[in-house]
């Protein structure tokens, strides 16, 4: 008994010690960490950033004693909820000063009419890494791509600083640097249209936005984006979360482009006899 007793402790030690090392990624030619592959979130922050409750939907109206569901989701039942979320913003709440608060709830109150995502938009940055779609990194010594699923955005990185983005865009202008292990990507020249969630959470054109990639195993990396906006928020903050790389044999990035999706919700107003 002793014995066993001394060969598991040993085990648990010797597990410990592994815990404790730090983790060795592969790497490319260049001797970077090999971030290639299709990854994923398993969070609700595209609902979200901060911590909150499960509700019946994103859109209501005034009932007879509650607030229901808006008469446009109704019908979605179960299927148009949002489930419940831990937060990813480190400390809980995004620091908004006080105008820019008063215009994130009224983003969330016109949920329907003004979510960028609904009409199929690009979605920025950080946001299209953590919609629940996926995206696909490709990269070695001279080049650093990302394509996504939704609405098939993509992101060409510059491999260094270009300077000041020449014009506007939903996706920024991004480039790359690195420290240590860990992928570092600046991002700026936003169009100040895009949102960070359904929840109304939103920024200006003067956003700047710093990514941080480090694998921590096989199939895991942590992300972490600090957003700097003073126009919006008082000081910068930083979202943190997991995103777990998909290992299935035949995995691919499918096609969503979203566009002709929303057709009649953009253009079905505009028929010769529009539908009621």
């Amino acid at each position: 008994m002793k014995h066993l007793i001394s060969t598991l402790l040993l085990l648990a030690c010797s597990a410990a010690a592994l815990a404790s090392e730090p983790y060795e990624p592969p790497r490319t030619a260049n001797g970077k960490p090999d971030f290639n592959g299709v990854w994923q979130v398993l969070n609700t922050a595209n609902y979200n950033l901060e911590p909150h409750g499960a509700q019946a939907a994103m859109a209501f109206r005034e009932g007879p004693v509650v607030p229901v569901p808006a008469k446009e989701v109704v019908a979605l039942g179960a299927v148009g909820a949002v489930p419940a979320g831990l937060g990813v913003v480190q400390g809980g709440a995004i620091p908004y000063t006080r105008r820019a608060l008063a215009q994130r709830d009224k983003n969330r109150a016109n949920w329907l009419q003004s979510d960028p995502e609904i009409k199929c938009y690009l979605p920025g940055i950080p946001r299209a890494n953590y919609m629940g779609f996926g995206f696909q990194i490709f990269h070695n010594s001279d080049a650093l791509v990302f394509s996504y699923e939704y609405a098939g955005a993509v992101r060409d990185i510059h491999l260094s600083d270009p300077g000041p983005a020449p014009i506007d865009s939903w996706m920024g202008q991004s480039w790359l640097r690195w420290e240590g292990d860990t992928m570092v990507i600046e991002t700026t020249g936003f169009n100040g249209q895009t949102w960070l969630d359904r929840a109304g959470n939103y920024h200006s054109d003067k956003l700047k936005v710093t990514e941080r990639f480090t694998l921590t195993s096989t199939h895991t990396m942590n992300y972490e984006a600090t957003l700097e906006d003073p126009t919006v928020y008082t000081r910068p903050w930083t979202i943190s979360m997991p995103i777990y790389k998909r290992v299935a044999p035949d995995d691919r990035l499918m096609q969503f482009n979203c566009v002709e999706f929303v057709e009649e919700l953009m253009y079905g107003h505009l028929r010769k006899h529009p539908l009621p």
